[in-house]
């Protein structure tokens, strides 16, 4: 599919936090944004895992996901995702089964082979970084529980998680977009290491797809950045903030909260800073309508994609909400407008 009109547009929010502000005041704002997006008709609204990270306030998805369910009614809610090697795979098919029955048919299972990125996280967490290597099997384990067919532990059975279908998708890293193949799974990748990559990984997951009593044919679900503003460079301007936190943190080793735009321009960047910063501004999708239009076409008809994840994320949430009514209009969403411009 190709169709920008035609295939189904998502969300996913990772609660950052801005400058004064503090993580409870993000994650209200999290379920608050979930409702914004329902009423513009997005597909699915995503929430993330991240551990010991002072600018995220997302550190547990599926109960975040619960909240989120809660105050909305008809968007699919779900993680993007759950890091299956932090958990017991049992726990996380309890979690997910709790979830699908409270609120049954809206519940999606994003599944990530990532394990915390410094020695105290996965120590504090009692994983190591060899953990990952093992994420095939503890994939086959936790869909074993949902089956009644895991064979890890015969006597052990998953209430009420077994004989719920709780639609999982595998967040490619690396290794993931053969491990969804071979499992049979929606696959969920971003241009990370660049788009070439990503289209090379899509191709090799259709290619290797093996059906399954999840999916029939492959289903690839394109993540990534998109900034829409009435011009060009008030959206190259919503790109900013995350770009000199992602530069800050690969300078200082700690992801910061969000800063305002004006903040970030008037920061005394060193060399290194500066090369960061300008690189996280590269590879986006971002401008007026049309222009993202026209990218966002060119995007599908290259990667096929059946569905779009946005990972957008701003200091300024009122222009936030704005981008994402704006890609709702120029994708056919067709949801009502959201009154209003602050609270995202």
């Amino acid at each position: 599919m190709s169709d920008t009109a035609t295939i189904p547009f998502s969300v996913l929010d990772r609660s950052r936090t801005r400058q004064g502000q503090d993580g409870p005041q993000a994650l209200r704002d999290t379920v608050r944004f979930a409702q914004q997006i329902e009423a513009l008709g997005y597909h699915r609204f995503w929430v993330s895992e991240h551990h010991s990270v002072p600018g995220v306030a997302g550190s547990a998805p599926t109960v975040l996901a619960a909240a989120v369910a809660a105050a909305t009614s008809a968007i699919r809610v779900g993680t993007g995702g759950v890091m299956l090697p932090n958990h017991q795979p049992l726990v996380v098919a309890e979690q997910f089964g709790v979830l699908e029955a409270l609120f049954p048919g809206r519940i999606d299972m994003g599944l990530g082979r990532s394990v915390g990125f410094t020695d105290g996280i996965r120590k504090a967490l009692g994983r190591d970084k060899r953990d990952a290597d093992d994420f095939p099997g503890q994939l086959t384990e936790l869909l074993g529980y949902f089956t009644g067919t895991q064979s890890a532990h015969p006597q052990v059975h998953a209430h009420p998680a077994e004989g719920l279908r709780v639609p999982p998708f595998v967040l490619a890293t690396g290794k993931g977009a053969r491990v969804a193949a071979e499992a049979g799974l929606p696959l969920v990748i971003a241009a990370v290491r660049g788009e070439d990559v990503m289209l090379r990984a899509i191709e090799d997951y259709r290619g290797n797809f093996r059906p399954s009593g999840w999916g029939e044919r492959p289903y690839v679900v394109v993540s990534g950045t998109i900034a829409v503003a009435a011009t060009t460079e008030e959206a190259r301007r919503l790109l900013l903030p995350e770009a000199w936190s992602s530069a800050y943190s690969r300078t200082h080793g700690a992801f910061p909260a969000l800063a305002s735009v004006e903040s970030v321009l008037a920061t005394d960047m060193t060399e290194r800073e500066r090369a960061l910063f300008e690189e996280g501004q590269r590879g986006h999708l971002y401008g007026t309508g049309e222009e993202v239009a026209d990218g966002l076409g060119k995007l599908l008809a290259r990667s096929a994609a059946d569905e779009y994840l946005v990972t957008t994320s701003t200091y300024d949430r009122g222009a936030l909400l704005d981008s994402y009514r704006r890609l709702a209009a120029l994708t056919g969403l067709g949801g009502p407008s959201v009154s209003g411009t602050g609270g995202a």
